[in-house]
């Protein structure tokens, strides 16, 4: 009986840590999961990263996208400092660890591919042959 009300307690708790009965339901329609855990840190982008160890590796440590992505969030949204704490290269947040700071590194940008602000290249040299172009209809009318 005890560990019914234990895993009861555990709900009601990961219920109020998430914002409530409404943030629940918004969590679980945005992450499709609710998951408690202690706030590790957040990032410039405003993405905020947990970790609790009661989860399997691989799952005790997760980021909650910031409000500005909206329900169009990925993995790309995620700066590499924290990626390597995400993915088990390391267990120290970017605040404890000793990274590097070039001053040519560039500001971490997301992935735009599909997006009207993707990047396409364009050829400075002439094709070496020229694409087909089928007739039109007023050339077939001149010859039938």
């Amino acid at each position: 009986m005890s560990k019914y009300i234990e895993k009861i307690s555990r709900l009601f708790r990961i219920i109020k840590e998430n914002g409530g009965v409404l943030g629940s339901v918004r969590t679980v329609f945005r992450m499709e999961e609710l998951k408690t855990g202690t706030l590790v840190g957040e990032d410039e982008l405003g993405n905020k990263y947990f970790h609790n160890p009661m989860y399997f590796v691989g799952r005790s440590r997760w980021v909650v996208y910031s409000d500005a992505a909206g329900h169009d969030y990925d993995g790309s949204q995620v700066p590499a400092e924290w990626h390597r704490w995400l993915s088990y290269i390391s267990d120290e947040t970017p605040d404890k660890a000793d990274l590097p700071k070039y001053p040519w590194l560039a500001k971490h940008t997301e992935n735009q591919s599909g997006t009207p602000q993707e990047y396409v290249p364009y050829s400075t040299t002439r094709p070496k042959i020229q694409a087909w172009k089928p007739k039109t209809e007023e050339v077939y009318r001149k010859h039938f």
